[in-house]
């Protein structure tokens, strides 16, 4: 039957039930337990007769004669209902018969049994609509040819895709993890806006919009960094913050416009204390999720145990390219870059040429958790400079299973530094390098009241639960993804 039809025929039942002065969206329900309560105690509910009231969707219904059987599911399990003809009285097993369909909510009173064939049951003494579906459940949503519909409709991916359901959860455990370790270790969970004057932390295009009550450009934020900062210079030691940043680039497996990151800083530590902290974190995390610290993932082992490998950017560059990157001059790089086949362009720096190499022919062959450590000097514009060899930074990139997962770094407290750095990346973005970041002359004045030493982590929550859920795609891990919009017939 064409979907058109069906909907008409469930219109008309709709219309059918509000005639018979039924209300088929009641604004409560009286259900007294859990379909998962009743089947954990199922034998003291049964031998007692004690009536239960249930509701859920219908999820399945099959008839015979005098006799209908239906399963309803609510968020916690799914339980099979038994109507009889005679125990209902034959106008109200009509009633339900000529009204109710596969996807209506409804609630069931009865008492519970177990069928001949020894399944869980409610013997159904009453019923009630509790929301009348007005379009079928798609058949064999699994088989489905065009995926993306299933993030578009991720309502009916939840329905039908148990797995899907289990990855939502378990990320809402990951994150009531972190969340759980910060506050152990004594970090103070902080909010900072989103709507931003000037974006920063990182180098990214912002979405930009428009304050008509004070008439002001705003940008949603890309980073919350140098807000999390102010609060170390107001003197609060330690700060993290979960949330969603936004960054207008493109969309593949490990990027979604919006996203949710995690973000903290510790004042009077450096990327050294950082590195260990950091394996703390995700070895008390997958510990306490998973019971055990090595997890498979795209079917390969991934061992979290403590300590992890740390690489020298620069020499990592190296083993996989030949290229001595503290050695070679920025002409010679872009030379070098185009000859083995990384896309470049003329307003590319030395440090971004050297990032294009690192991720066409490092990122993806490194699996277990490394910290890469020790970018150079303008590769990251809020990182401090090692005292022992200014041209590198005490910074870490954390990558896992060839993702990038996190970056952390000591960070730089010297406001004419940082001024300056600053400046340098106004000029980038003069010439037309859009993901340049801006002159933040409030936070230099900050800065100016002082900074303690702080060292400063930032991390992609998206990615980390599709490591540990063993998700492909970000989109796997996002409820509701960015996707373009469908065009209609």
């Amino acid at each position: 039957m064409p979907l058109s039809d069906i909907q008409k025929s469930r219109l008309k039942k709709l219309e059918r039930i509000r005639k018979s002065r039924i209300n088929p969206y009641p604004e409560k329900t009286k259900r007294t337990h859990q379909i998962k309560e009743v089947l954990a105690d199922f034998k003291k509910f049964s031998s007692s007769k004690k009536e239960v009231i249930l509701a859920g969707r219908i999820k399945s219904q099959r008839g015979h004669g005098g006799l209908t059987f239906l399963d309803i599911e609510d968020g916690t399990g799914k339980i099979q209902g038994f109507l009889k003809k005679d125990g209902l009285g034959e106008k109200s097993y009509q009633f339900f018969l000529d009204n109710f369909d596969i996807g209506d909510f409804i609630e069931l009173k009865g008492v519970l049994s177990k069928t001949k064939k020894g399944e869980k049951t409610i013997e159904v003494q009453g019923y009630k609509m509790l929301a009348k579906s007005l379009l079928p459940l798609p058949e064999k949503w699994h088989g489905l040819q065009d995926v993306e519909e299933r993030f578009r409709k991720r309502y009916l991916d939840l329905i039908f895709n148990k797995e899907i359901k289990e990855k939502f959860l378990l990320r809402s455990r990951i994150i009531k993890e972190l969340r759980s370790f910060m506050e152990k270790e004594g970090f103070i969970e902080v909010e900072t806006p989103i709507l931003q004057p000037i974006y920063g932390g990182t180098e990214a295009r912002p979405f930009k919009t428009h304050l008509n009550a004070l008439d002001i450009d705003l940008y949603l934020r890309i980073a919350p960094e140098l807000y999390l900062k102010r609060l170390i210079v107001g003197g609060f030691e330690k700060v993290f913050e979960i949330g969603k940043c936004f960054r207008n680039e493109g969309i593949d497996r490990s990027h979604n416009p919006d996203f949710s990151e995690m973000e903290f800083y510790w004042a009077y530590a450096d990327y050294k204390d950082m590195m260990k902290f950091i394996e703390k974190m995700f070895m008390t995390a997958v510990k306490n999720l998973f019971g055990v610290l090595k997890i498979k993932y795209e079917g390969k082992e991934i061992n979290f145990k403590a300590p992890w490998k740390r690489i020298e950017y620069s020499t990592l560059i190296r083993n996989f390219t030949k290229i001595d990157t503290e050695t070679i001059n920025r002409e010679a790089l872009f030379k070098k870059a185009k000859e083995i086949g990384v896309e470049v362009n003329d307003k590319m720096t030395k440090p971004q040429l050297e990032d294009a190499i690192y991720k066409k022919f490092c990122l993806s062959k490194l699996w277990e958790p490394t910290f890469i450590i020790h970018h150079p000097e303008g590769s990251i514009p809020l990182a401090k400079q090692l005292d022992e060899n200014p041209k590198k930074l005490g910074s870490i990139q954390l990558v896992i299973a060839g993702l990038e997962m996190a970056k952390a770094y000591s960070e730089l407290n010297e406001p004419i530094k940082q001024k300056e750095n600053f400046q340098e990346q106004e000029k980038l973005f003069v010439s037309g390098v859009e993901e340049a970041q801006r002159m933040d002359k409030d936070y230099i004045e900050a800065l100016e009241y002082g900074m303690p030493p702080t060292a400063g982590f930032g991390m992609g929550i998206d990615r980390l639960v599709a490591v540990l859920t063993d998700s492909h795609n970000l989109r796997e891990v996002i409820l509701f993804p960015t996707m373009k919009q469908k065009e209609e017939n």
